[in-house]
């Protein structure tokens, strides 16, 4: 069997394919489709002073204007990988991991339930802000308040399941917010036909058929 190419054509489906897309649409309606709470949500996770949601300090414009999704997740500000990392004498930040958890079949062969989940974490030293606000639950609230029932292509509508508050350690805890949403398939496009299914891969009727 020859098998060229970096991307591997294939003729199946499968919901855990798409999870890169379904986050990739979660983090633009967070972060670029949802203006002003988009900026709100950048200045809870960047700028660690209680007055972070004063409109008045214009001193920090520059920095939420740079803060785009590649570049809030290249600094590990918003992450998919269940992991902390702090360097050394690094600025205080706050974080927001996104998860897709428990997937379940549903009445439609077609479509898995999931549960989406964003964990919230922020040093507790930072978490109270002005007029007696808590950072975290500002987090969870504009995340909330811009995805509730919420439908986005591929994933479908996120419908609010619950949430809680965690303590990590002496440092640093926060909330975890969970939503139920149906997750689709890969897009149909990928499929391939021609390409034998995974049940068929050791008949020689495809020998020399070209994968990449």
């Amino acid at each position: 069997m020859h098998v060229v190419g970096h991307k591997l054509a294939k003729n199946f489906k499968s919901s855990f394919l798409s999870c890169e897309k379904d986050q990739e649409a979660i983090w633009k309606r967070l972060f670029v489709e949802s203006e002003p709470y988009s900026n709100k949500l950048k200045r809870l996770l960047i700028i660690n002073t209680p007055n972070c949601l004063d409109e008045r300090e214009h001193q920090w414009d520059h920095l939420i204007q740079q803060a785009s999704v590649k570049k809030l997740h290249d600094d590990g500000y918003i992450k998919a990988v269940p992991k902390l990392a702090f360097g050394e004498h690094e600025e205080v930040k706050s974080y927001i991991m996104l998860e897709f958890d428990d997937f379940v079949p549903t009445s439609n062969p077609e479509y898995r339930d999931c549960i989406v989940s964003f964990t919230i974490i922020c040093q507790l030293d930072y978490w109270e802000l002005e007029d007696y606000k808590l950072r975290p639950h500002q987090i969870a609230g504009y995340i909330d308040g811009i995805l509730n029932e919420c439908r986005l292509t591929g994933i479908g509508t996120l419908k609010f399941l619950g949430a809680s508050q965690i303590v990590l350690n002496e440092y640093l805890g926060g909330l975890v917010l969970r939503y139920v949403a149906t997750h689709g398939h890969d897009d149909e496009e990928a499929l391939n036909p021609d390409v034998p299914a995974p049940e068929k891969l050791g008949s020689r009727d495809y020998d020399d058929i070209d994968l990449g």
